[in-house]
């Protein structure tokens, strides 16, 4: 790379979701177009994800001007979050999808060093434009804090990888290798620059993700990794679903799956929610798209028969933290909820 060193080469890594936090950094929905007649319906859940976060973390959110930063302040006083906990940042946006456009944060513990990537970011394969502002959030954000920066050229998104923070991504061929993001790239060069600039030495694949994601399988919706050897994959138990046969094949390639130490992973199914449906659209809806902050495992439900049994499965591999839902039946209609929507800055 330009006889540069690499992230990893210098020591930086992309930690685990569940390592300590210092922020959650937010992008302030303002899109009507991503909740299209509806988005006024889902300030008051994402004012309640902010609350909760707030209560263990700061919460760095980009605005795009004052008028949207009071707009969000009204909002997120009537939720009654704590907003000595909230930092506005003037750092204009495309749209709120933060976990795909926002910085993603390396830390190198010997070093006491912290560091951005700033993947190149084309809204899922071109597929929502204009995507200029959002793409060069995380270098607005480096320049503030004085971070060093890598470029590493390629197309990337937050939402498409998954982490233990012991050396292994989790990633899906649906989404990396789809030709719309880089169709100039193999298999082996996508995970060459996800070792080199994420700090991992092993990337493990699974074919598919859900039905009506438009992201093309991210992985945040089917399987997230709750300590460094146990996921939580979910699966249909309906046979007549369209989605069952995708998800039983993602279960049986994890189920073969071994990790650095030659351990084979430990899998924990988690239910679907029951079809969600708006418009005659089938939204992707899944309670793997949960946030872990420093307190909370945040949850979207769905008014859904399975809403309980996920979130007693969840709390069960969360003994440290308190597991929470929150609705997300309006959220959803975005075709993302609160992991989409988010993005951690981790502590050192």
């Amino acid at each position: 790379m330009n006889g540069l060193p690499t992230p990893k080469e210098l020591g930086y890594f992309f930690p685990a979701e569940f390592h300590s936090h210092i922020a959650t950094w937010l992008s302030w929905p303002h899109k009507e177009a991503s909740w299209p007649g509806k988005i006024h319906t889902i300030y008051p859940y994402y004012s309640q994800f902010v609350k909760y976060l707030a209560e263990s973390e700061l919460v760095r959110i980009n605005v795009n001007d004052e008028a949207m930063k009071a707009f969000a302040t009204g909002h997120l006083r009537n939720a009654g979050v704590n907003m000595d906990k909230v930092e506005f940042f003037f750092h204009p946006t495309n749209d709120a999808w933060c976990r795909d456009h926002g910085p993603a944060f390396l830390i190198n513990p010997a070093a006491q060093k912290k560091a951005i990537v700033d993947w190149n970011y084309n809204a899922w394969g071109g597929k929502y434009p204009p995507f200029d502002k959002d793409d060069v959030i995380p270098t607005r954000i480096a320049e503030h804090f004085k971070l060093p920066v890598y470029n590493p050229g390629i197309i990337m998104e937050g939402g498409s990888v998954e982490f233990n923070g012991k050396g292994t991504v989790l990633t899906s061929c649906c989404c990396l290798l789809n030709e719309n993001r880089n169709p100039h790239l193999k298999q082996e060069d996508i995970e060459y620059f996800l070792q080199e600039f994420y700090g991992v030495d092993q990337v493990l694949w699974v074919d598919e993700g859900i039905v009506g994601d438009d992201t093309d399988g991210h992985i945040d919706d089917t399987v997230r990794f709750v300590n460094e050897d146990t996921v939580l994959t979910v699966v249909e138990s309906n046979k007549q679903d369209e989605n069952y046969e995708l998800l039983q094949g993602n279960l049986r390639q994890l189920q073969q799956m071994r990790l650095l130490n030659g351990k084979q992973l430990n899998v924990v199914e988690l239910p679907m929610p029951d079809a969600v449906v708006y418009d005659d659209q089938r939204l992707p809806a899944s309670y793997a798209n949960f946030y872990i902050s420093n307190k909370h495992v945040i949850v979207p439900v769905f008014n859904s028969k399975n809403d309980d049994k996920a979130l007693q499965i969840i709390a069960e591999c969360f003994k440290d933290r308190e597991v929470v839902g929150i609705d997300s039946t309006e959220i959803i209609w975005g075709l993302g909820s609160f992991h989409c929507l988010s993005q951690q800055e981790p502590a050192i």
